[in-house]
């Protein structure tokens, strides 16, 4: 449904002046909001973010409830249109990351500031009574939690405080989950699974986090890529040795461990271990789906400031189409401070493999330890003893730790059509429409649990710093995001 042709204004005023018009209320509201500190291990702060929510949702006419979970509680509203709707469980997070006051260019991250930018790029902080007046879209409030993820929450209240006031009827049944640990790997969330299935029943699933394109238009991400990470020891002399007694007698592990790495990809990025890439097809058609999103490769290129990128996918969203093998840190047995000029005795090599659609992390694990042993070594999952040492000339001890699969909704997928055309509807053009993100949400087990369709409606801006110092939102986006909420609340699914 449309909204311009059913929202009941009494002046008949369009989304974007209503939306104005309580854009100063929405603000310091969420001012407030993020004025309350919200890490996951703070039990009493995340109850009282609970509470400040609870508040304001049953103000909107949701039904409230809290379910325990192994750690912290969850909080699950509800608003029900009529059975016969379409029912959408949309995913929030109340807890932000941790903070270090120092390095953030204000006193307390929990006493968020607005500010504005000058010429040269430098952020000053003016007046909060400067909401009062005419607002600048490209003002932002900063403070933990101000983008990731208290802005979606206050878009979506906000989007159901107008459509109520127009006389709006919601197009779906509307359940909320609040996870108060997703920064912290979503334990409480995933815990109750089984125990409240039946509560998250929902057609469809919308996630509400993240950042949108860079260009700032509405953005609709179909998936995300899955995580595995395993471990990679070699060896050489069973202590450390000094480089200038046996330098030219005694194997330096670093170099073992270094060719077996070269072993594994090309100088074009391409992973060769056997099977790596198998099941993944790069039609025409899925091409052809990647080319509409509107990257500037070349501005991805310079703002990394790298020479030439890998090869693994002709441009940034193939490359995501595919498995990643990437060595995140190496570490030798010496831990103390400064050089010293010794062979050390071991080297550890600690991967992550980000999975897609196509691929299982165990298999992609198992696919390494094969590429291990076909380079010759044995394979261990545990140091070697003395004699394995003396009998075998390459030795590895491989450790494989958990993974997480990836999610991919299918782009034509009915809630992928639906959301598409209600988007381009409103906003004049369609929605950039990602096929699968990069990073891995903590909450895909769920995902795959559950067994709904899901989609990542991401809102806030690119550069919102989240997870670092000087996170902000950018107004405008809060703005355009009140606007998405109230698109897919108005969307008929039947």
């Amino acid at each position: 449904m449309l909204i311009a042709a059913t929202f009941k204004l009494a002046a008949q005023k369009s989304i974007d002046a209503a939306i104005a018009e309580v854009l100063p209320a929405t603000l310091k509201k969420h001012r407030e909001f993020v004025s309350l500190p919200n890490i996951a291990s703070d039990k009493e702060g995340i109850m009282k973010n609970y509470e400040w929510v609870k508040k304001e949702l049953e103000l909107q006419k949701f039904t409230v409830k809290m379910l325990e979970s192994s750690t912290l509680p969850l909080m699950l509203a509800e608003r029900t249109v009529s059975k016969k709707a379409k029912t959408i469980l949309f995913y929030l997070h109340i807890d932000g990351q941790p903070v270090n006051a120092a390095n953030w260019d204000q006193p307390d991250p929990f006493v968020p500031v607005l500010k504005q930018q000058d010429r040269e790029g430098n952020w000053s902080a003016i007046d909060w009574k400067n909401l009062d007046g005419a607002i600048d879209p490209n003002w932002r409030i900063f403070g933990r939690a101000a983008a990731d993820d208290k802005a979606p929450i206050m878009m979506m209240l906000t989007a159901v405080e107008l459509l109520d006031k127009a006389k709006t009827k919601l197009g779906v049944n509307v359940k909320i989950i609040l996870d108060p640990q997703e920064e912290a790997g979503s334990e409480a969330f995933l815990s109750t699974l089984d125990q409240y299935k039946a509560d998250y029943a929902a057609d469809y699933m919308i996630i509400m986090d993240g950042p949108a394109h860079p260009t700032n238009e509405p953005t609709l991400t179909f998936g995300c890529r899955g995580n595995a990470t395993c471990s990679i020891t070699t060896y050489g002399a069973k202590l450390p040795q000094h480089s200038g007694h046996y330098g030219n007698y005694v194997p330096n592990p670093i170099f073992t461990l270094s060719h077996l790495l070269a072993s594994m990809k090309d100088e074009n990025g391409k992973v060769l271990v056997d099977g790596y890439y198998d099941g993944i097809e790069m039609t025409p058609a899925v091409k052809a789906l990647l080319s509409q999103v509107p990257d500037d490769n070349d501005d991805i290129r310079k703002g990394l400031v790298i020479h030439d990128a890998e090869k693994v996918g002709n441009n940034y969203q193939e490359a995501l189409q595919y498995p990643s093998l990437n060595v995140r840190h190496i570490d030798t047995s010496w831990k103390g401070p400064g050089l010293k000029t010794i062979i050390p005795e071991e080297v550890t090599a600690y991967i992550d493999v980000r999975l897609v659609a196509e691929t299982d992390g165990g298999e992609q694990l198992a696919k390494i330890k094969t590429h291990i042993e076909k380079q010759g070594f044995l394979v261990l999952d545990r140091a070697p003893t003395d004699e394995e040492r003396l009998n075998n000339q390459k030795i590895a001890t491989f450790k494989a730790n958990g993974f997480v699969n990836a999610f991919r909704t299918g782009m034509e997928a009915p809630i992928g059509q639906k959301l598409r055309t209600a988007i381009a509807k409103e906003f004049g053009e369609p929605p950039v429409s990602i096929r699968t993100m990069g990073g891995t949400v903590p909450i895909i087990p769920a995902i795959n649990t559950l067994g709904i369709p899901a989609i990542i409606v991401p809102m806030v801006n690119m550069d919102n710093n989240q997870h670092n110092p000087n996170e902000n939102i950018r107004i405008g986006n809060i703005s355009q995001g009140i606007k998405m909420c109230m698109t897919i609340l108005t969307m008929e699914l039947n």
